[in-house]
């Protein structure tokens, strides 16, 4: 029977999700507090409009095509960090407004960062590929327990993101590679490369590094297929993140079940975020199976 639990961050001192409504939250990062669209949060938030606008630094507005425009109400810079703490390391974040209205983080995923150290550190000479791997929070906490990591984005300025996380954490020798996530994983497979650990957060809709049309509910099978055929049998797992409406936790319990048979014992946990006055906003599902 499928195993499927909810799961929400650890309590940590740099990140905070302070309220969510109408469409919006109200998060802190480091000092630095941001209302950022979301459009699962259609309840009523707990704090007034006064209250979101007399603690906020800046406003994320969408404008068209998932465009951003950034509204200023406190002056701040464009540019700061903030830290994880991972089992006595501390992974270092750089993050920053964008076009979009993301700022380089997501803070969901720092529950799969605990377990992608303790199972990394469990194995020997680990080996893992992170796709779709944006600016590296999986990257560096594969790395800081020890792996040998590769990390696949397609968009160059993100992967540069990345590589700053890694400099500043003190880490190095991660291989970056700016590619089309499925292609690469491919041509792994061609090569008859293995790995212990896969981790994937793919979007729902993106473009390859040379204009490939991603659109998740099309091409998650086959990339799935390929990550079965890449990943280890005997210490294998796969991490694997969505945000999309139409894969809840039994639509990824099945493609892992199905696809991904090397690995036989499966877990989907649809992640939340807990905020300051006691809403637990949805963020997506995660699906991890392991050997």
């Amino acid at each position: 029977m499928a195993k499927r639990t909810k799961s929400g961050p650890r309590s940590w001192s740099e990140y905070s999700l302070i309220d969510c409504g109408n469409r919006k939250k109200l998060e802190r990062f480091g000092s630095i507090v941001l209302i950022r669209p979301e459009p699962y949060a259609i309840w009523e938030p707990k704090l007034s409009e006064k209250e979101w606008q007399k603690r906020a630094h800046a406003e994320c507005e969408i404008v068209s095509n998932n465009k951003a425009n950034w509204k200023e109400l406190k002056s701040f810079p464009p540019v700061w960090s903030i830290n994880y703490p991972l089992h006595g390391k501390n992974l270092n974040f750089e993050v920053q407004r964008t076009r979009y209205k993301h700022v380089g983080l997501f803070p969901e995923h720092f529950v799969n960062w605990n377990f992608i150290y303790e199972k990394v550190q469990r194995i020997n000479d680990a080996k893992v590929l992170n796709l779709f791997a944006y600016t590296g929070g999986a990257s560096l906490a594969a790395k800081a327990a020890g792996a040998d990591v590769v990390h696949v984005d397609s968009i160059r300025q993100v992967v540069t993101w990345a590589r700053k996380n890694m400099m500043s954490s003190g880490l190095s020798d991660i291989r970056w590679v700016v590619e089309d996530a499925l292609k690469f994983a491919q041509r792994e497979q061609r090569r008859g490369n293995t790995y212990n650990g896969i981790i994937l957060d793919p979007p729902a809709f993106g473009l390859g590094a040379k204009g490939e049309r991603w659109k998740l509910e099309d091409s998650l099978p086959d990339i799935m297929k390929t990550v079965n055929d890449i990943v280890d049998r005997k210490n294998g797992f796969v991490v694997l993140n969505t945000y999309s409406p139409g894969m809840t936790p039994l639509v990824i319990d099945n493609i892992l079940r199905s696809i991904v048979t090397k690995l036989p014992n499966v877990q989907t946990k649809e992640l939340f975020l807990q905020s300051e006055t006691g809403f637990k906003l949805p963020t997506g599902v995660t699906g991890i199976a392991t050997s």
